[in-house]
C-alpha cells in the first residue's frame, strides 16, 4: 500500500522544525488533513495511506512564519516566507511519497524522498 508522508528541517538552525503546523488539501481544496510536527520535525504517521491514498494532485501546507515568529525570529511585519506552498501529484498509489521541508526565512527546497 501506498502512503505521504513529510518531515520539516528548519536550516537557519539546523535542526528538526518541531511545532511546526501543516495542512494538505487535495485538488478542490478540500482540507484533508491538518498536524503539527513532532519534535523529530516529522508527523506521527503518514498523513495519507490505505483507502485514503489516491492518485491525484494535492498541496501541502506549512506555516513557517508563525513556526519561526515562536522559535523567537525577528520577522518583518509581512515576512518572506509566511506559509509555504508545495503543489504536487502522486502517480502512483502503490507508492511511497516522502516530501520533506527544508526552510529557513528566507528560503526553502523540498525533493520527492524515501
Amino acid at each position: 500500500m501506498g502512503k505521504l508522508t513529510t518531515h520539516v528541517l528548519d536550516t537557519a538552525h539546523g535542526c528538526p522544525a518541531a511545532g511546526l503546523a501543516i495542512r494538505l488539501f487535495d485538488s478542490s481544496h478540500k482540507l484533508l488533513v491538518e498536524t503539527v510536527t513532532n519534535s523529530d520535525g516529522r508527523v506521527d504517521g503518514p498523513l495519507l495511506e490505505g483507502e485514503a491514498f489516491k492518485r491525484g494532485r494535492y498541496t501541502l501546507e506549512f506555516e513557517a512564519g508563525a513556526y519561526f515568529r515562536a522559535r523567537g525570529v525577528q520577522l518583518a511585519e509581512v515576512p518572506f516566507l509566511d506559509m509555504v506552498p508545495l503543489a504536487f501529484g502522486i502517480e502512483d498509489a502503490g507508492a511511497h511519497y516522502h516530501v520533506p521541508l527544508l526552510v529557513s526565512p528566507y528560503a526553502y527546497s523540498t525533493y520527492r524522498g524515501s
